[in-house]
Order: C-alpha cells, then structure tokens, then sequence
C-alpha cells in the first residue's frame, strides 16, 4: 500500500508554516507528494522534500515564468498498479472535470487543483480527486489538503479539513 499526500494552489511566495505543519503531521507517512499547481514559488515544495519527500508537481495558471520552466503543465504518474493523470486546471468550475478529463487518455484517476474546492469522487472508472487549497480564504471557507491510498491497481482520495 502506498500513500500520497495531495495539495494544490498553495499561492505561496515562500515556505510557510501551515505547508510545515503539514508536512510533519498529516503527510507525515506519505511517501509521495503530487502539487497541483499554483504553488507560485517551488521553494513552497521545500516544506514535503526536507521531510524525505518524492515530490512530483505540475504548474498552473497562476505560476511564473520560474515555475512553468521547471514544471510541466501536466504528467502522468505511475504508482504500484495505478495510473494518475496530474494537471491544474482552468476555466469556471462548472464543467472542470470533463474538462481535465480530456487531457488524458488512459487513466485510473485524475488529480486537478485549481477551483480550491476539495472533491473526490468517480466518474465511470476513473477517480477524479481535487485537495481544495490549505491557504485560501477567499474562494473556499474550508482549506484542506488529501490523501491517496493505493493498493495493486486500486485507488480511493480523501479530502482532509484543516
């Protein structure tokens, strides 16, 4: 079994102390971390890889010209049995998940950020799996993060409240 800590749009400059709290408690058995993007610094992913951390990570909209060099826009992950897409998104919420959803083929869940509301669910046979934002207090009233469990070739996301 393998757990994977989950965040997205962080909307950091810097490291901060919510990331570290996270990193040390409720990611603290993780072995993977995926960032969704809109970290806007990646000195932001310093708080999970100084932890031991393999931290895999896609840009978003809101991320500079730093950021996007070093990050694709979306990638695919392979762990244990499991096929995970990684993008952040864009455009309104409404119609978001049809949206991600055609930027991969083949894959047993997707992971998306960029509407700060946490979700998981399926759709057909494919797990779509948004971890909200830890930071934002403008477009979500409740920040959270979340945990995938994988085990063989099944996936389950959970979005966990700060």
């Amino acid at each position: 079994m393998t757990l994977i800590g989950v965040i997205s749009d962080t909307h950091l400059s810097s490291r901060d102390p919510v990331l570290d709290m996270i990193a040390a408690t409720i990611f603290a058995d993780v072995s993977i971390v995926l960032h969704a993007g809109d970290m806007v610094s990646p000195r932001v992913l310093d708080a999970f890889t100084e932890q031991g951390k393999n931290v895999i990570a896609v840009c978003g909209n809101m991320d500079g010209p730093d950021v996007r060099a070093a990050f694709p826009r979306n990638r695919v992950v392979r762990v244990e049995g499991v096929t995970i897409g990684l993008v952040h998104g864009w455009g309104g919420p409404q119609g978001i998940r049809p949206r991600v959803r055609e930027v991969f083929d083949r894959v047993d869940a997707i992971v998306y950020g960029h509407t700060h509301q946490g979700f998981s669910g399926r759709e057909g046979d494919v797990l779509f799996f948004n971890p909200g934002s830890p930071t934002d207090s403008r477009f979500t009233h409740t920040n959270s993060v979340g945990i995938m469990t994988v085990e063989g070739h099944h996936v389950e996301g959970k979005v966990l409240r700060l």
